[in-house]
């Protein structure tokens, strides 16, 4: 499903125009976006949240050159499932 897909089928479901729905949706990957950015986490009660795992650092190998390198430590943005959710998918 794409975001134009959800656009749409919110938009059906709930009568709203499209525009008004995509600025909304638009609206709402920025605010999640910007909080992790800040280093905060977003928290939808029944749905999952948005967190920010932290990777240790850690070598690596490139093979090309046969050289090892260091991956220093790094955040990346996850997303956790929350239990109800993570039962219906099952």
């Amino acid at each position: 499903m794409t975001k134009a897909d959800i656009v749409n089928e919110i938009s059906r479901s709930t009568g709203l125009e499209k525009a008004a729905v995509l600025a909304t949706v638009e609206k709402f990957m920025e605010v999640v976006k910007d909080s992790m950015i800040n280093g905060n986490n977003v928290y939808l009660r029944g749905f999952g949240s948005f967190i920010i795992k932290t990777r240790k650092e850690k070598t690596a190998r490139n093979i090309s050159r046969n050289i090892t390198i260091k991956i220093p430590e790094h955040k990346i943005p996850a997303f956790k499932p929350s239990k109800a959710f993570l039962d219906e998918v099952k």
